[in-house]
């Protein structure tokens, strides 16, 4: 079931105004920026299992064996970031499929297809509601 025109022009509108109120979230959620931040999130983590090899290390060598058990801590809960963000990042073909630009496709394509999606669950809610 597509969106009215009516539709259409509301969440066209609620864009807009999302973009004139912050720009740099709007353009976070677009995709393109969605890589950069993957990557800089898988950084941070290595950085942060880094300071727990730090930590267990100097632990270690003080004898202290809680500052050990928070360093091992710090770098399973970064090895388990690193390797979420790493997954979640999208391929360098989809970032320039889904990109759009001067020769790539029209941004409002890819707008469609979420709407898509949207739509189809919101179909299938209204489904499972029913029965």
């Amino acid at each position: 079931m597509p969106l009215s025109e009516h539709e259409q022009r509301m969440l066209e509108q609620m864009e807009r105004a999302l973009y004139a109120e912050d720009p740099k979230f709007a353009t976070a959620l677009e995709g393109s920026g969605l890589r950069t931040y993957t990557r800089r999130r898988v950084y941070q983590a290595v950085a942060g299992f880094l300071v727990g090899i730090a930590l267990l290390m100097a632990g270690m060598v003080a004898q202290q064996i809680w500052i050990s058990v928070v360093g091992f801590l710090v770098m399973l809960g970064c090895a388990v970031l690193a390797v979420t963000g790493w997954r979640k990042a999208p391929k360098p073909g989809e970032q320039q499929a889904a990109g759009g630009g001067a020769a790539g496709r029209p941004p409002s394509r890819s707008r469609r297809s979420m709407m898509d999606r949207i739509e189809q669950r919101w179909q299938r809610r209204r489904d499972e509601q029913g029965q």
